[in-house]
């Protein structure tokens, strides 16, 4: 299960921050948009329906970049355990 930290602070334009390490981020409008989807609660399969409804990109695609972007979130320590 993918879920973001409680208290991860996040703005509509892409900004992310961690207030326990005071590291803030950027992202993209995509990155961004998938960040407000866990935020509110989506689960990980709700948000890759929504993303391939919604953009051209194929299936196997969207699942190697999806990994990607889920490691640089753990990695950046935003992610609950």
């Amino acid at each position: 299960m993918v879920k973001l930290k409680s208290n991860i602070a996040t703005s509509e334009n892409g900004f992310i921050f961690n207030p326990s390490t005071g590291d803030s981020y950027t992202s993209n409008p995509i990155a961004a948009e998938i960040i407000a989807l866990l935020k509110n609660g989506y689960t990980a399969d709700e948000i890759k329906i929504q993303l391939l409804e919604k953009y051209e990109v194929e299936r196997k695609q969207l699942e190697r970049d999806w990994d990607d972007y889920i490691l640089q979130l753990r990695e950046a320590n935003l992610l609950a355990l």
